[in-house]
């Protein structure tokens, strides 16, 4: 099996967690925060749902300058349906390249840049595994603390939950 092929089986895997815990999202009060610091609800969930978009970007292109995304506010979702299609479009497009793409092509190096300035660089499988999958799994966490926080009732993600006894 091609290491594409292995990450998108194991993307589906988690993706199918993800999208469970997203669906218990509550949109009555998206920007709460459980500090100031902290990201607001309706972000982080719509963040978690967007993660997806570093597989393409690790795929297609051997550089990302954050400059491109300099001064754009970021998105929230504005309820469940939408957050829902924004994880599913992402996913989908995730796994068809991941499906798709050699494992050269996975093995050459990828830089992320500021204003041109290398921050670093590593090959495109690591860049999937750290800024996607990681990433997500770090993310997740998170929500399933603001879910907690609010009252809702925490799913599972490798086996049950206090509130799935």
């Amino acid at each position: 099996m091609s290491l594409g092929k292995s990450i998108a089986t194991e993307l589906q895997y988690e993706a199918a967690k993800t999208r469970k815990l997203l669906e218990r999202v509550p949109f009555d009060n998206p920007e709460w925060a459980p500090h100031e610091k902290s990201m607001h609800l309706g972000r982080l969930a719509t963040h978690i749902a967007e993660l997806y978009v570093w597989i393409p970007r690790a795929i297609t292109a051997d550089e990302f300058d954050f400059v491109s995304t300099a001064g754009k506010k970021p998105h929230v979702a504005a309820n469940t349906e939408e957050l829902l299609s924004i994880h599913g479009d992402k996913v989908a497009k995730a796994v068809d390249l991941l499906e798709n793409v050699t494992d050269e092509e996975l093995n050459k190096p990828w830089r992320l840049l500021r204003a041109g300035q290398l921050l670093w660089e590593k090959p495109k499988k690591d860049v999937i595994r750290d800024f996607s999958l990681n990433h997500l799994i770090h993310h997740r966490g998170q929500l399933s603390v603001y879910l907690r926080l609010n009252e809702v009732p925490v799913v599972g993600m490798y086996g049950p939950s206090a509130d799935e006894k």
